[in-house]
């Protein structure tokens, strides 16, 4: 006769894969929020060395929300592109 599945046993395993997945996925999203603010730190020191004229705050969360959008490269690109002008 075929053994029977223990049914206890099983959902004790889903329990536990399930938590592992969780704790997976919370670890993902920890890497993820990490991995878009990497570049504050560089930010924040190259703006510590210059002087900045007196700005809005709305100007502010304008170049921060361009930054977090677009990207650093990009932003840096169009602002060389101000300076040539």
């Amino acid at each position: 006769m075929a053994k029977t599945p223990d049914l206890d046993a099983i959902k004790q395993e889903r329990v536990k894969a399930e938590a592992a997945l969780a704790a997976i996925i919370q670890r993902e999203k920890d890497a993820e929020a990490a991995v878009r603010d990497a570049g504050r730190p560089a930010l924040v020191a190259a703006l510590e060395k210059i002087k900045i004229a007196s700005m809005e705050r709305s100007e502010a969360k304008a170049i921060a929300d361009a930054i977090g959008k677009h990207g650093g490269a990009k932003v840096a690109a169009a602002l060389r592109q101000l300076q040539a002008d």
